[in-house]
């Protein structure tokens, strides 16, 4: 059960980021009042992902401790780095992909402890 409630929490902040970032793409270019924006689907679709994120980070809450379950959100990082070289083409380089390493290296290690 915790392992579906962290795996959610980061698949669903991963997603409302990208949603977040498709929905400036959308805009670039464009004159489009704040109300607009506001109601971009892509920035809808971010709040709804990051919403539904945080309430069952409250459930996570209830059953790891903070100093465990915060740094396995980490993992954003790394679902992040992952979807801006496959969705953007965005260059990622070897520094990058080293603290990648580093990021999944300690949550491997801080999974042992569990």
């Amino acid at each position: 059960m915790i392992a579906l409630l962290l795996a959610s929490v980061c698949l669903l902040t991963c997603m409302g980021q990208i949603a977040q970032k498709l929905a400036v793409e959308s805009w670039r270019g464009r004159e489009l009042g704040w109300l607009t924006q506001l109601l971009s689907p892509w920035l809808l679709l971010a709040v709804a992902c990051l919403g539904v994120g945080l309430l069952l980070w409250l459930l996570l809450l209830q059953r790891l401790d903070v100093g465990l379950a915060y740094p396995m959100l980490s993992l954003n990082f790394v679902l992040v780095t992952f979807a801006a070289r496959a969705l953007f083409r965005e260059h990622i380089d070897a520094r990058h992909w080293g603290g990648v390493a580093l990021i999944v290296a300690g949550v491997a290690l801080l999974g042992l402890q569990s």
